[in-house]
């Protein structure tokens, strides 16, 4: 029998997801612990929800989602066509600048607070609330500058093909933010989740140090902006900050309509329904589209087009082909398990449950779009994704203001359907990519099969959930492992390209 030999990057691929997995697994245990003790208070929850999106929105765009993505290439470049002491030289430069740009707008934000959380983020909460979210903002902004210098060390790692300290680093982020919930909560009440946030931030930096030392880091002091390394940085990454301001805009926008529902536990909802969505999201399209980014970036640079295609394809065909069962799968027997781990009332986790069916639609547009992005990043293209969030954007508003104002009765599932603009943005971006590799990018079979393997894994698990006497948990896990085995055979031609990237 012959021998399967894993290549490099389905090896890498496959470690960031079992990482990836153990985080989700860490998230829920800190999710179920939060629920749990706000289940009789929802509205607390909504507004520390509401409280971490501007700091996030601020750490996405000046260094996590912004430079990341950008700053591989170049640095990928700098590894393969220079040395690491020039390539840790650039890092240095551009980390300076992060670290003092997210500080900056950091104290902007702590000072104009109170306005930016009454205008901008919760206009349809009480004045309680409005206050308690700006304390809780302010708060958040500490972990946002630790994040600044994280999000980067992270992406350096990774251009030098070092997964593990990376993936490890968001659990260690989980377990900080449960010792605030445990421990600190208790004490502060609904302060000590932020306090777990920051705790879990400076956990999420310092796991990743020792990657430093293993590959010879040295910081350069220095804020020269001249410097040709750090002005092509800057270049490559305007267009991809204005294309993650888009993005951020988007989850502004969403619970900024959340609040105006009327509805207890809309941010709520869609916190927690976005949450579920993105397990499998990121355990398969986030770990797949990390490990290709500096592959991919190494094949632009040596300019082997053929494989660059063929690497895409073969990720693409895969991940279409199980994220489309899966969706449908997750979605059927979701609601047992939303009840059991949250332990909200039967309305709430109603709520919760049709939210997270609504993000499920999405799920195979954002494994789309996570290949797509890197792989244009990674021929140093970023303006197709910025024409692509515009056209998002512009698609999101229409959805959900239609939603607002014909189907508000039905809440916060509605303006998580309006996240079905992301599906069509990766289908543009997806046809874009195809016209630019030297042969079209092939997945109607992937496509086809993944949507039988839908509609009969998904009728399986509902069906079993149903027939089957029991436990409402035991019997959705049954369903879902069934539907999900009936699912796998259909698929399993595209599927196991995994094995082959």
């Amino acid at each position: 029998m012959k021998k399967l030999k894993l290549s490099r990057l389905t090896i890498n691929a496959f470690t960031i997801a079992f990482l990836f997995l153990v985080d989700k697994a860490i998230a829920f245990v800190r999710a179920g612990i939060v629920a749990r003790q706000y289940s009789d208070d929802v509205g607390i929850l909504d507004t520390f929800n509401a409280a971490n999106n501007l700091p996030d929105v601020l750490f996405a765009l000046i260094s996590g989602g912004a430079l990341a993505m950008a700053f591989i290439p170049l640095l990928t470049e700098y590894l393969t066509t220079k040395d690491r002491a020039a390539a840790w030289d650039l890092f240095s430069r551009v980390a300076n600048v992060a670290f003092l740009v997210t500080a900056f707008f950091a104290i902007l934000i702590s000072i104009f607070a109170e306005p930016i959380a009454k205008l901008g983020i919760a206009p349809g909460f009480s004045p309680e609330q409005l206050k308690l979210l700006t304390e809780l903002m302010r708060l958040n902004l500490v972990a946002t500058v630790i994040f600044s210098i994280s999000g980067l060390i992270a992406a350096s790692l990774q251009a030098n093909q070092h997964f593990i300290l990376p993936a490890l680093a968001p659990s260690l982020y989980n377990i900080g933010q449960i010792i605030g919930a445990y421990f600190l909560v208790p004490l502060y009440g609904v302060h000590g989740l932020v306090y777990g946030v920051i705790i879990g931030a400076a956990m999420h930096l310092l796991i990743q140090v020792p990657g430093l030392y293993k590959f010879g880091f040295r910081w350069t002091p220095s804020l020269n902006l001249k410097h040709t390394g750090l002005i092509e940085a800057l270049k490559l990454m305007a267009p991809r900050l204005i294309t993650m301001g888009g993005i951020q805009f988007i989850v502004l926008a969403r619970d900024n309509l959340a609040s105006q529902l009327d509805q207890v536990g809309a941010i709520t909802a869609l916190t927690y329904g976005w949450m579920i969505m993105q397990v499998p999201e990121t355990i398969l399209g986030t770990a797949v589209a990390t490990a290709m980014l500096p592959a991919l970036s190494q094949l632009a640079t040596r300019g082997d087009w053929a494989e660059f295609r063929s690497t895409i394809e073969r990720a693409l065909r895969a991940l279409i082909s199980l994220t489309l069962p899966i969706a449908a799968v997750i979605a059927a027997g979701i609601h047992p398990l939303v009840r059991g781990l949250f332990h909200f009332d039967e309305a709430t986790s109603q709520l919760v449950t049709w939210t997270t069916r609504a993000y499920f639609l999405t799920l195979t547009g954002f494994t789309i779009h996570e290949v797509a992005a890197r792989s244009f990043y990674a021929r140093k293209e970023p303006m197709f994704p910025l024409y692509a969030v515009i056209l998002r954007i512009g698609m999101f508003l229409t959805i959900s203001l239609i939603g607002m104002s014909y189907f508000k009765h039905i809440g916060a599932p509605i303006i998580a359907f309006a996240e079905i603009a992301l599906l069509f943005e990766s289908m543009i971006l997806f046809g874009w990519l195809s016209k630019r590799t030297h042969e079209p990018i092939r997945v109607s079979s992937a496509v086809w099969r993944g949507l039988v393997a839908a509609l009969i894994g998904g009728a399986a698990t509902y069906s079993v959930a149903v027939i089957v006497p029991g436990s409402a948990i035991l019997t959705a896990l049954l369903g879902m492992f069934i539907g999900g085995v009936i699912a796998l055979a259909i698929v399993w031609a595209d599927a196991k390209l995994l094995l082959k990237l």
